[in-house]
């Protein structure tokens, strides 16, 4: 009996080592993604201080803080797949590296070039890390329900990476130079080097074949320019710009080309029959809906608690940060939600209260509301987080642990991609509300007008330098117009997150959890104790002879 009880327990004692270690590999990835996080948002109030030390021109300075985001949307399928082949862990630890050494050469640049390199290096260093934190914790967890809950708190550190970021960034400027807010990336770095070679497990997908180079260029080529041309589109140029129409349509056909050529392939770099499977398709367009509705809108959010209300920077990150909390308890509540409510209902019910949210935000007028700010404001950051969480879950929960990179990195490139996009159309439909009422002020020049319809704080300068009752009548205009504007934006995003409810109907109504059954090794100690209780009947039956002997 005792033999049997050993092989029994033995594979429990090495499961359960295994599921001590899982989450203190959540706790490395959540600190990889928090620097990822960090690093994206950390520069921004940079921004000044950079211009007046390097002295950059318009176009470099648009490059210091594009390029980061842009290279890194860029190479998410290339690296999400390649981690798959080579080994999630190892591209993990390279991105660290990279990141790293990308930190200190940004923090001590002397000229814009060197900067615009080494944000650009971080692009690239990023773009490692963050797929491989998704797909590793899709290995780590098999389970579902830990997998919810670990995807829950590495989705409330993200928000709180994003959120600190600028906090960060304003604490380091006070105190030291700009470059400092790269230099905090170093020592995280060799910290979570060695810590993550010695905890982190090496995983890669049972993909044969070779690894599509070709392919793998093609859709950071493709991405590239997609990104580029909204990014542009974004910042106010003209879509019929040719620095704006042109990558828009190369980065579209090396897409449609990347398509094609995946489907011929034998062994394709990314598995395109993942978007067969309803779950795993609306779960991606989700996520871009939501980005779409939301990202442009927390900017213009972010111009009204400054340029209407007068608040200071500070200020504006206060008053925005129970968006922050809100989708921290999001993060922290879903999993439990997810197993309660089921894929379908969780995600639309986030989109419903996201809606809900934005809908309430259009009582803003020219006048502060502190608890009309705090209560959408909280129900804004809830919602997106409860509906992205559903989201993210549901779409690697559809994929094969094979698949995990490719899939983590099409997660990921569909956010970034549903944020350029929503920068642009909602900044299109803001200006479009928002200029047209400028033209009318009585005794402003034509330029005068044309000058302050491109943004509020630029009529706020014409006003300046036109002065007396005219300048204050065109403030005046300006603000107001600027409150039409934002009325009219959060009425569209409204009229999006609505689409995006009935999109998530698709998704499923329950929870399945049934998947952990088949990555339990239970074969082997029942077969164990096969041999002992065939065992213990051959002494039996000896004992028994020798008696009757």
């Amino acid at each position: 009996m005792s033999g049997t009880t050993t092989a029994a327990v033995r594979p429990r004692r090495r499961a359960a080592g295994a599921g001590a270690n899982r989450w203190v590999v959540l706790v490395v990835l959540c600190v990889s993604l928090l620097l990822v996080a960090l690093d994206a948002t950390v520069l921004h109030v940079a921004v000044p201080a950079v211009t007046a030390d390097l002295k950059p021109s318009a176009i470099e300075l648009l490059w210091i803080v594009d390029v980061y985001p842009l290279v890194c949307a860029s190479l998410l399928i290339l690296f999400g797949t390649l981690g798959d082949r080579v080994g999630r862990r190892r591209v993990l630890l390279l991105g660290y590296g990279l990141f790293g050494v990308a930190s200190a050469v940004a923090a001590l640049a002397q000229t814009a070039e060197t900067l615009i390199l080494a944000r650009a290096l971080l692009g690239v260093g990023g773009a490692m890390i963050m797929p491989a934190t998704l797909s590793i914790l899709r290995q780590v967890f098999p389970d579902r329900r830990e997998r919810a809950l670990a995807i829950g708190i590495w989705s409330a550190v993200a928000a709180v990476g994003a959120a600190v970021g600028p906090l960060l960034g304003g604490f380091l400027l006070e105190h030291f130079w700009w470059g400092a807010v790269f230099l905090v990336n170093i020592p995280l770095m060799l910290v979570s080097l060695p810590v993550g070679r010695i905890l982190l497990p090496e995983s890669r997908g049972k993909q044969s074949g070779p690894w599509d180079v070709v392919g793998a260029l093609m859709a950071a080529g493709g991405l590239f320019g997609v990104v580029l041309g909204v990014k542009r589109l974004g910042g106010g140029e003209a879509p019929a710009s040719p620095f704006t129409l042109l990558p828009l349509l190369a980065g579209a056909a090396l897409l449609v080309l990347f398509v094609r050529r995946q489907r011929r392939l034998a062994h394709p770099l990314v598995d395109l029959r993942m978007f067969r499977r309803p779950a795993f398709s609306t779960s991606v367009g989700c996520i871009v809906l939501a980005m779409l509705a939301l990202v442009g809108l927390e900017l213009i959010a972010a111009q009204y608690l400054q340029l209407v209300l007068g608040l200071s920077p500070l200020e504006t990150g206060l008053r925005l940060l129970p968006l922050t909390v809100a989708a921290m308890a999001a993060g922290l509540a879903g999993a439990r939600m997810l197993r309660r409510f089921g894929p379908r209902r969780m995600v639309c019910f986030g989109f419903c209260l996201t809606a809900a949210a934005v809908v309430t935000l259009t009582a803003m007028g020219g006048t502060d509301n502190a608890p009309l700010l705090l209560s959408g404001f909280v129900l804004l950051g809830f919602g997106l987080e409860t509906t992205l969480f559903g989201a993210y879950e549901s779409m690697l929960s559809e994929c094969h642990a094979d698949q995990a990179g490719g899939a983590a990195a099409i997660g990921e490139t569909s956010y970034q991609l549903g944020a350029g996009i929503g920068i642009a159309l909602l900044g299109s439909v803001m200006n479009a509300a928002y200029a047209p009422h400028l033209r009318s002020v009585p005794g402003v020049p034509q330029h005068a007008s044309d000058a302050a319809g491109h943004s509020l704080g630029e009529a706020y300068e014409v006003a300046g330098r036109l002065g007396g009752p005219v300048g204050a009548a065109l403030r005046r205009t300006a603000r107001d117009s600027f409150v039409h504007g934002l009325h009219v934006t959060l009425l569209v995003s409204a009229v999006l997150l609505l689409l995006g409810a009935a999109m998530a109907l698709r998704l499923p109504r329950v929870m399945q959890c049934a998947e952990p059954a088949a990555t339990v090794e239970l074969p082997a100690p029942r077969e164990e104790e096969r041999e002992a209780e065939s065992e213990q009947q051959r002494e039996a039956a000896a004992v028994e002879s020798g008696v009757s002997a």
